[in-house]
């Protein structure tokens, strides 16, 4: 919280202990503290703490500490958080330091594992893991278990570290026997293997696990980071098998395998598993899939011409907090042009209007030639007045494919029509594409019409 937070005395206290912890040299601290004329209140000194001045200046934060401490009880917290601040600037001996204090000073009750926890994060980061695993070992000294709660805040900050799985396992090797691991343990270790993509080790864990902490439908993490570590190195069969051993005993995994599993089977056109895999997630999961889940299926689904599974997932994205965009209803009119789905694609067209979508160049282009080979010449028209009124560009294949449609259907009126459109908006149009007015327009005894389009395009 900062100072310009805090109303009343408590503020002001708060914002002249940081001013001066801020500008004052550090051998003058104490100092210009006492000639402040007022002591903090426990609260204050937590604040004091916890602020980027104390983080950034860790000998005036000691300073400041002994100075509130003539005047209050230091709490649990604010001891922790000056080993926390001693830590996180590689000031390790007056860490150990504070921590002896804290020893002697609450009969050792002012020691806890989350005082430990802060030590282990503080050596990790600075790639100290023997040094954190030793700490580890000492602390029955200070009336603490080394039990699993313990083990876990060492081994998470080992692994939030680059490269620190393998060091994470070999404390857990070297503890497991002494100290029993739990769930959290192994979900630590998966997902830190998950990172370090070693399909191997994963294996490794998940099987110790199974055997020692059993199944657990709540360790959604640990069945998550598995899976998804299998999917990543390519071992997408075995990621199956393990999947449905885990449906048999009513374990699941979370968001991030399923994200995984329906990208790769939709980036290989798999369409049978990751429908089957779609329907664990929303039916036996439970769990919602994001914007990028719902467009990879629904493109699946295009490609392989399941369009009622499209668009019935497409209505069932808002219901889940999901909105489609362009991408998405461009996904669906696209399956409907590959499939030669005429009328579903006039018809989505009408709808993608409604809701303000606007379909993609390639798409006008391809459903004009779509509508002009199933004989709809209007349908066609229509989809170029849409180019026309939106200026969706590049419009050089809309307007090539609009002209060869209404050659063929013998409708020279709308060709000069649309020509002089074409003109106007500075459309380029490709030399056999004249050619083939010009020969239309002779041989129906118009040359004039094509006098006036030779004559416009001349002066283009």
């Amino acid at each position: 919280m900062s100072a310009a937070a805090e109303k009343g005395p408590d503020g002001d206290k708060l914002e002249k202990i940081l001013n001066i912890i801020g500008n004052t040299p550090t051998g003058d601290v104490e100092a210009a503290l006492s000639g402040c004329g007022f002591g903090p209140t426990a609260e204050v000194a937590e604040l004091v703490l916890k602020s980027r001045d104390c983080y950034s200046r860790p000998k005036s934060a000691v300073r400041f500490f002994r100075w509130a401490a003539r005047s209050v009880t230091h709490t649990p917290y604010a001891w922790n958080l000056l080993v926390d601040i001693l830590g996180k600037a590689a000031m390790f001996e007056p860490m150990w330091d504070a921590i002896r204090s804290m020893n002697q000073e609450g009969g050792g009750g002012l020691v806890s594992v989350a005082t430990f926890a802060s030590v282990f994060t503080s050596y990790c980061a600075r790639g100290n893991f023997k040094e954190a695993a030793a700490a580890f070992d000492v602390m029955g000294r200070y009336g603490l278990k080394p039990d699993a709660v313990a083990l876990n805040s060492l081994l998470s900050a080992i692994c939030r570290v680059e490269g620190g799985a393998e060091a994470a396992r070999e404390v857990f090797e070297r503890t497991k026997a002494a100290v029993p691991p739990d769930a959290d343990t192994f979900a630590i270790l998966l997902e830190a293997w998950e990172k370090e993509g070693n399909a191997e080790r994963a294996k490794s864990a998940f099987g110790e696990m199974v055997v020692r902490v059993g199944w657990d439908p709540a360790n959604v993490p640990a069945y998550d980071s598995f899976l998804s570590t299998l999917v990543r190195s390519g071992q997408f069969d075995e990621a199956l098998k393990f999947l449905q051993v885990m449906r048999s005993k009513g374990c699941l995994p979370g968001i991030n395998f399923f994200h995984n599993a329906v990208d790769l089977l939709a980036r290989k056109g798999d369409y049978a598993n990751a429908l089957a895999i779609w329907q664990i997630m929303v039916s036996e999961a439970g769990l919602v899939p994001n914007f990028s889940m719902y467009n990879g299926m629904i493109a699946l689904c295009c490609n392989v011409g399941s369009l009622d599974y499209a668009l019935g997932m497409l209505d069932e994205m808002p219901l889940n907090g999901v909105f489609a965009n362009s991408v998405t209803y461009n996904v669906i009119l696209e399956g409907f042009i590959k499939h030669r789905k005429a009328r579903e694609a006039e018809s989505f067209l009408k709808e993608m209007s409604k809701n303000e979508q606007l379909p993609t160049a390639s798409n006008c282009a391809a459903a004009i030639s779509l509508f002009f080979k199933e004989f709809n010449p209007s349908a066609a028209i229509n989809v170029w007045r849409c180019v026309v009124e939106h200026d969706i560009t590049p419009a050089e294949d809309s307007a090539r494919e609009l002209i060869a449609g209404l050659l063929d259907f013998g409708r020279l009126t709308e060709v000069k029509k649309c020509a002089d459109e074409m003109i106007d908006m500075r459309v380029e149009l490709s030399q056999s594409t004249i050619d083939n007015m010009k020969r239309a327009f002779i041989k129906a005894d118009k040359h004039q019409s094509y006098d006036h389009i030779a004559r416009r395009l001349k002066r283009r």
